[in-house]
């Protein structure tokens, strides 16, 4: 399994995360989470994988989120229901995304990143 990088190319930490990737000489294939969203299949896959709680993958400092008024709205849905909303729409993925054989982080975490590696 080729390394997952999925980032929103304008974001300063998926250009920090990128950059870092490079520099470090890890081979990945880059995805645009905006022009190829995680569908429900990934997410729930890739949830499951890194641990977080679903919470975590939300991307709360987006726009998106704060117009939705999602940070009150979550805490009544359904995990399903959070799967779907993060699966319609990229902006609301926490990101970037990094997908390994070995474990999946959202957002950029240097030490999780290195260990998933």
């Amino acid at each position: 399994m080729k390394r997952l990088f999925i980032e929103y190319p304008k974001c300063s930490t998926c250009q920090k995360a990128k950059k870092w990737l490079e520099s470090s000489k890890i081979e990945f294939e880059d995805r645009h989470i905006v022009e190829q969203n995680p569908n429900e299949k990934e997410l729930r896959e890739w949830i499951q994988r890194s641990g977080f709680e679903i919470k975590k993958w939300f991307n709360t400092s987006g726009l998106k989120y704060k117009e939705l008024n999602l940070k009150d709205r979550l805490l009544t849905m359904t995990d399903e229901e959070k799967i779907a909303l993060l699966a319609s729409d990229g902006m609301l993925v926490k990101r970037p995304v990094l997908v390994t054989e070995k474990g999946v982080c959202p957002g950029f975490k240097e030490d999780v990143w290195k260990s998933i590696i």
